[in-house]
């Protein structure tokens, strides 16, 4: 094919000016706009309008543009909702028109309105839901222009894609041996599968070049955003309908770092909208990497003519890297996703073969002896199951052997059964992982069924067939020794059964190529090490499709690939035929748990992220979702010392198998652990009150302070929440200014929050913290004034709801005087910070350099178990015992305490507030550096993991940022990593992880949270 090259666009933008003016009669400014031949104009009249001005190089012909223009107006016609460019005419009242341009030459000129958005290749990210409706809107244009035609149409182009092989001949320009080598394989693999099935495939005029600069987004602040229109159809011509989505399906998966899901995205769009053949859906795979290949293949060769012309590299790197990943995919495992896309069965035969082997129920011999008559025992193996503990790395062979096989001789089962496509954690090995950080996906689905049964146990051949593969690598976690048989239906269809973990010998008694009959002996089950270092089973697999893999073969999948691999590897019970009575039923799925929690719990019990999490195990800083992915808690402080630390564990395990009751009989934990408590704390505080919550423990510290005192009215920060009893939320203007609040009982007073970033004394005025604490002095003489009396001042160390505020030095020593002299005591508020978390204290309290008179412990402190206590001094305790007995059913239980006990006993040996503060010095110099790099970061503040990144749109006004901020914590979710929003204004990133938190995690947070920043924060 003959290249025809043209020079680029020159006109300045007062030629845009003089031309509009001219032909439309428009005042108009103009802003040139980019253009690889053309020289195009946004024109701006007065009014508000918008237009396009298209003046055409010079040597356009009429046909070109008209072209254009009239499958503009029949989309228009057919797909009226769809915001294409209108065509405008001149004042002659010609939709093209004609002029002589400033460097003399004559020029054809077209005008459209101009459609606002903005462009795909600066919108950040790429979203699937955004590759979807780019899909749905081309397939919109196709269907109002499947019976368009026109002469200029029908064509000769460098971009048809059934001419793609004209790169043949101009493959010597790539430079790299190995670069030439790729796309002559993959421009081979199109010539042998597409190109002599072009012919036969429907034709249509396609746009032809959605690349992202041709597709506008919205600009809105709703989610998700979607493709709006598509602009520039100088690429226009008459081909192969598939040529559209193929085109843009390439240039979708550019930079992506799974690029046949994001093909499949675009195409899932597009076939919904303009359903596509199985036919044109078996082509796809190798017109995408075509078009790639023509790309790099022109870019190599006009860089020989034109070195310096940006549009020539615009996308050359992308589109290697993406070569390169393409061409690491099997072609047919591409086409089967591409299939699935398109909501078709991803085997096109799957249920054939299956129907097949129904038939054959009768005729097969069982793979062990006695299989479907034994006694046999369903093991659930799942990612929340009970029965493997909650440590992901404890998969041990050993260990998991004993469990198994002792529950099999407790329930007098001779065979244990390991369920098909269930989402396991027994996987761990790096092998699993596609990427290197613990949130990247892993292989999990189980795509066989586990025979768990003595080692030497004999294996069976159910029905007759070859020996295909053999493998013998210990090493090798899938299956150690295999052995994969080939089969055939009736009618020649190929498929194959792999039996894994089997003995040494097994595979050195047969060779490739060996018939085997029905029933006749394969070899036998191994034992560890050898079989992988399994615990003895059969791992049985159907496979439908090899992909050429054959001992590398996947025995487990990624859950985001589960149903192309369910098709690759259908349940195999079809051939072992276990009565149905011995697979355990499913666990509800997330849609159905959603539907009966929105039907028997109440609505404003809410969930937290705009995709709700369904989270079935924890372990350390980790929790792990129904399909085993891997998520980063860097926000719940509950876990104090770990989701499911052993230790804490095992003292509840133990304590309630022996006795859990009331504090009315005498126990030893009791008296240990409000001693153990106490010496952590500094005299005066030695009086222990235990209830069941932060909520319950509040609540006691306010009727303390009013025993004590005499008085009702109380003090609380701007901001606050305390707990959820009528009280505490009457004292927590978080609530009561909040949405569905009824604002400030006359016995609750509000003083300021001491924000020195947002607050009326910042961080510059070295009196910040006693100014903040003055405006607790005058609440304090108001209630005075007004004849009452202040009872106490509740507030945190550190206030968290408010927004993760460290207040300025002083402020608490300043405002507890003032409370002081005026008869109220002070109340600390712990739930948040205390234990240790803020490293350089191990109560939050400690930070100002005060004593409290009445502390307030929960959540953290049973790390999740239910245990909240109030610690006072021997005065205010005696100022409550008034005869009026205080009773708790369970606060302080004998379980409760024995958890509280472990909790410190885990804080002090391994040296959690050390660490809090080692790896929250780290986390806050990194999350500091994103100041220079994001104008969006406001602040970064905390101590030790106790940290709040605070979001704005202006950092002069301050205006917050509530939507940019809902958006940076639903992307982390989105990338794995838990935070949450909290603040006045929901616009601080809030950052409370379990202590066991690394560095290596606060890397990842940084590295993610920057990441997520340079997106697009409009999409909001």
């Amino acid at each position: 094919m003959a290249f025809r090259e043209h020079p680029a666009p020159s006109l300045p933008e007062e030629e845009g000016v003089r031309i509009a003016r001219q032909l439309y009669g428009l005042d108009a400014t103009a802003k040139g706009l980019p253009g690889e031949y053309d020289d195009n104009f946004h024109l701006f009249v007065a009014g508000g309008e918008e237009f396009t001005l298209k003046v055409m190089r010079p040597g356009v012909e009429f046909d070109f543009i008209d072209m254009q223009c009239q499958a503009l107006a029949r989309v228009a016609e057919r797909a009226r909702s769809l915001s294409l460019p209108r065509v405008c005419k001149t004042l002659a009242g010609e939709v093209v028109g004609r002029v002589r341009a400033a460097d003399g030459t004559e020029r054809l000129v077209w005008m459209l309105t101009y459609v606002p958005g903005r462009v795909l290749a600066k919108t950040n990210p790429h979203t699937p839901e955004m590759r979807f409706s780019l899909g749905r809107f081309l397939g919109r244009i196709d269907a109002a222009l499947e019976d368009f035609d026109h002469p200029a149409a029908r064509r000769e182009l460098k971009w048809d894609l059934a001419r793609a092989s004209w790169i043949r001949d101009y493959l010597h320009h790539i430079p790299d041996p190995e670069g030439r080598k790729l796309v002559s394989r993959l421009l081979t693999m199109y010539e042998i599968e597409a190109a002599p099935a072009l012919p036969a495939l429907r034709r249509s005029v396609i746009h032809n070049d959605a690349n992202d600069y041709n597709v506008l987004v919205s600009e809105s602040r709703t989610e998700p955003r979607e493709v709006i229109s598509v602009i520039d159809f100088g690429d226009m011509l008459h081909t192969q309908t598939v040529g559209e989505v193929a085109v843009a399906a390439a240039y979708a998966l550019l930079g992506e770092r799974d690029p046949l899901a994001a093909a499949a995205q675009v195409v899932a769009g597009y076939h919904r909208a303009f359903p596509l053949t199985e036919r044109e859906i078996s082509l796809l795979f190798p017109l995408i990497c075509a078009r790639l290949c023509v790309s790099v293949t022109n870019s190599a060769y006009r860089k020989t003519i034109e070195p310096g012309d940006p549009h020539v590299t615009i996308n050359e790197q992308p589109a290697w890297e993406a070569l390169q990943r393409l061409a690491a995919l099997h072609p047919r495992f591409a086409h089967y996703t591409l299939r699935q896309a398109c909501g078709l069965s991803p085997v096109p035969d799957a249920e054939s073969v299956v129907a097949w082997l129904r038939a054959q129920a009768n005729e097969l011999a069982p793979v062990l002896a006695d299989l479907r008559g034994s006694p046999s025992l369903v093991f659930d193996l799942s990612v929340g199951s009970l029965l493997l503990g909650a440590n992901p790395q404890a998969a041990e062979s050993v260990a998991l052997t004993l469990t198994l096989f002792g529950q099999m001789r407790a329930q007098g089962a001779q065979i244990g059964i390991g369920r098909y496509d269930e989402a396991r954690l027994l996987y761990p090995s790096p092998a699993y992982a596609t990427g290197e950080n613990p949130t990247d996906e892993r292989r999990t689905v189980h795509l066989g069924i586990d025979l768990f049964v003595a080692p030497g146990t004999p294996v069976h051949a159910p029905l007759a067939g070859n020996v295909h593969c053999l493998a013998n690598n210990a090493a090798d976690k899938d299956y150690g020794p295999l052995i994969i048989l080939q089969h055939a239906t009736d009618a020649g269809r190929p498929f194959y059964t792999l039996y894994g973990h089997l003995s040494e010998e097994s595979i050195g008694r047969l060779t490739p190529g060996q018939s085997l009959a029905r029933g006749e002996r394969l070899g036998s089950v191994g034992a560890p090490p050898t079989n992988g270092n399994w615990p003895p089973h059969l791992h049985f697999q159907l496979i439908l499709d090899l992909l050429d893999l054959d001992r590398n073969f996947p025995g487990v999948a990624l859950a985001s690939q589960r149903d192309v691999w369910r098709s690759l590897s259908p349940d195999p019970n079809v051939i072992l035929g276990l009565p149905a009575e011995h697979l355990a039923s499913r666990e509800p799925t997330k849609t159905e748990i959603l539907a009966s929690r929105r039907r028997h719990i109440g609505r404003n019990l809410r969930l937290s992220y705009r995709e709700p999490l369904q989270i079935v195990r924890g372990w350390m800083q980790y929790l792990y979702d129904e399909t085993g992915r891997t998520y980063l808690d860097a926000y719940n402080n509950v876990p104090h010392v770990g989701h499911s630390h052993p230790s804490v564990v095992r003292a509840a395990q133990e304590q309630m198998a022996l006795l859990n009751t009331n504090t009315r009989y005498l126990h030893d934990n009791l008296a240990r652990y409000a001693e153990r408590l106490c010496v952590r704390l500094p005299e005066p505080l030695r009086i222990c009150f235990f209830v069941n919550s932060g909520s319950e423990a509040n609540e006691l510290a306010l009727r303390l302070a009013r025993a004590h005192t005499g008085r009702e009215d109380v003090i609380v920060l701007e901001g606050a929440y305390h707990g959820h009893t009528t009280a505490l939320i009457d004292a927590s203007p978080y609530k009561f200014f909040g949405p569905g609040g009824a604002g400030a009982k006359a016995w609750v007073h509000v003083a300021p929050l001491p924000d020195d970033y947002r607050g009326p004394y910042r961080r510059d005025d070295p009196e910040a913290g006693q100014k903040y604490a003055r405006e607790v002095a005058r609440l304090a003489q108001e209630i005075q004034a007004e004849g009452g009396g202040v009872a106490c001042f509740l507030c945190e160390p550190l206030p968290s709801t408010a927004g993760q505020i460290v207040p300025p030095p002083s402020y608490l020593a300043d405002a507890y005087r003032y409370v002081r002299k005026a008869g109220g005591l002070c109340i600390a508020d712990e739930v948040q910070v205390g234990f240790g978390r803020l490293g350089s204290h191990f109560w939050g309290f400690e930070t100002q350099g005060v004593v409290p008179d009445i502390v307030v412990l929960g959540k953290p402190i049973g790390n999740g178990h239910p245990l909240g206590a109030v610690v006072t001094t021997p005065e205010v305790a005696a100022s409550f015992d008034t005869g009026m007995e205080f009773f708790s059913t369970f606060g302080g239980n004998t379980v409760s305490c024995a958890v509280g006990l472990a909790v410190l006993e885990v804080i002090e040996k391994e040296r959690l507030q050390e660490h809090a503060q080692r790896v929250g010095s780290h986390l806050l110099a990194g999350l500091r550096g994103l100041l220079d790099k994001h104008p969006v970061v406001g602040d970064v503040r905390g101590l030790g993991l106790f940290v709040g990144v605070e979001l704005v749109r202006d950092r002069t006004t301050l205006e917050p940022a509530p939507s940019e901020t809902s958006y940076v914590v639903n992307r982390l979710r989105e990338r794995g990593i838990l935070t949450g929003t909290e603040g006045r204004f929901q616009n601080v990133i809030k950052i409370r992880p379990p202590l066991p938190f690394s560095e290596a995690d606060a890397d990842l947070v940084v590295k993610t949270l920057d990441e997520v920043l340079r997106e697009d924060l409009a999409q909001t």
